[in-house]
């Protein structure tokens, strides 16, 4: 029961550094000067994003068997593992919504749009898929969120500068996959090949 936090917890902390969100978080910090908004605001978003994440993996899983559903994480496991090698960039029209609100409403609804489609968020559908304690899934993917972004929007340009960001997104890679090779190996059991 414990993997269920502790597995999405640290997958996403892992892959939500150099994500276009943590950028968004330093831009946010940078033009509000404000954290506690900000971080309001990630919570907010984050929860309310991979609850619908959580969800849909959690319902996806009903319409397959344990062996075919195993096989479909692995693929996508290892899928994210690729894409998370690759670096992110900013679009510009997300950084610019901060002009309408405050800063929390700025984060709330930035971070919402940032996170649809974006690697965490698969990686949520994926890990509400793989364990059965779906809040506690959707509590980890926030938890690894807020330990990514917390510490950019407190400490501003000289954290985000100073992190090795192409070893940290080597580190995210491999854990996908190994929880591909996991994946697999539950797909196997589940086939009764081992």
């Amino acid at each position: 029961m414990l993997d269920s936090f502790l597995v999405p917890t640290a997958i996403v902390a892992l892959a939500e550094i150099g994500d276009k969100t943590q950028l968004l978080a330093l831009i946010l910090a940078a033009r509000f000067r404000k954290p506690w908004p900000i971080i309001a605001g990630i919570v907010a978003a984050t929860l309310a994003n991979h609850a619908a994440a959580g969800a849909v993996g959690a319902w996806v899983s009903g319409f397959f068997s344990d062996a075919v559903l195993h096989w479909i994480l692995a693929a996508s496991f290892a899928a994210t593992a690729l894409w998370t090698l690759v670096p992110d960039k900013l679009d510009d029209e997300e950084a610019n919504t901060a002009r309408k609100f405050g800063p929390f409403l700025t984060t709330l609804i930035a971070f919402f749009l940032a996170e649809i489609g974006d690697k965490t968020q698969i990686a949520t559908v994926m890990l509400a898929a793989q364990y059965p304690e779906l809040w506690l899934v959707i509590i980890g993917t926030t938890v690894g969120m807020l330990i990514a972004n917390v510490p950019v929007v407190l400490a501003g340009n000289f954290a985000a500068e100073k992190l090795p960001l192409a070893l940290i997104r080597r580190l995210a890679a491999s854990a996908f996959f190994i929880l591909a090779i996991v994946a697999v190996y539950k797909a196997m059991q589940s086939s009764g090949w081992v």
